[in-house]
């Protein structure tokens, strides 16, 4: 029998903590719960676990801090999960190692999905990279070492600029990516951080390969941080998305 994944919740709000524990074993999670930071800090390095939930707001330091010093030894997968909503914020934990940021109240799928998706990618990483040359999902598909892009088979033509946010996007599908990161890997370190060439080049992304750009499917924008491809196909969002 497979070994159950080890999942840590670092909440200070007993009943929190509680109920992501129990979403947590009840789909087939092993759970270690800490309810301060100084707590988190020593059972991380003794459980060593797949996955961090971080609360950031916890009663002897900040969970910020908290990610940075777990940043220094360790690349433990860490999804912040808190009730800061400014986008400063997101952008801050994001820039600082997490893998995801979610907002409180969150439902119970989203959480498992988010979960999903951080695990999924940091085993791509320790298998090297890329699971494979090709990704795919619904009718796109981005043939890396061709540099060829499909739409339900349809052939799509990218500029290099455009091809090279959109592979960036799908190495880390599911993972929201910051604007500076995308400018940063996309243009270069010394790239200014005007944002507006960045949104432009994806809004021309999608005219290409979105049904309806407006209600975009693939690349999803986190308003005020970034851009998110999806790793799974889902209906079109009722709101309109906005670059």
């Amino acid at each position: 029998m497979a070994s159950k994944r080890v999942v840590m919740v670092v909440e200070d709000d007993a009943s929190v903590r509680s109920y992501i524990s129990t979403i947590l074993m009840t789909n087939g999670y092993s759970v270690v719960t800490a309810e301060d930071g100084r707590s988190a800090l020593s059972l991380i390095s003794s459980y060593n676990p797949d996955l961090i939930l971080l609360d950031l707001g916890l009663p002897d330091m900040d969970g910020m801090e908290v990610l940075r010093q777990v940043r220094q030894w360790s690349a433990t997968p860490i999804l912040v999960i808190s009730a800061r909503t400014q986008e400063r914020e997101k952008v801050e934990a994001l820039d600082a190692g997490a893998g995801d940021y979610i907002v409180k109240p969150f439902g119970t799928e989203e959480l498992l999905a988010r979960i999903r998706v951080t695990l999924r990618y940091t085993e791509r990483m320790i298998q090297g990279a890329m699971v494979s040359d090709v990704y795919a999902v619904g009718g796109l598909r981005v043939d890396f070492g061709k540099r060829v892009v499909t739409v339900d088979d349809k052939d799509i033509h990218l500029t290099q600029i455009e091809f090279k946010i959109l592979a960036l996007l799908c190495k880390d599908a599911g993972r929201v990516l910051t604007y500076e990161y995308i400018c940063r890997n996309v243009w270069g370190p010394y790239s200014s951080r005007d944002n507006q060439i960045l949104r432009v080049n994806v809004a021309n992304i999608r005219h290409k390969i979105e049904k309806n750009p407006a209600q975009p499917q693939y690349i999803l924008t986190e308003v005020g941080v970034g851009y998110r491809l999806v790793e799974e196909l889902k209906d079109p969002p009722e709101q309109e998305e906005t670059t």
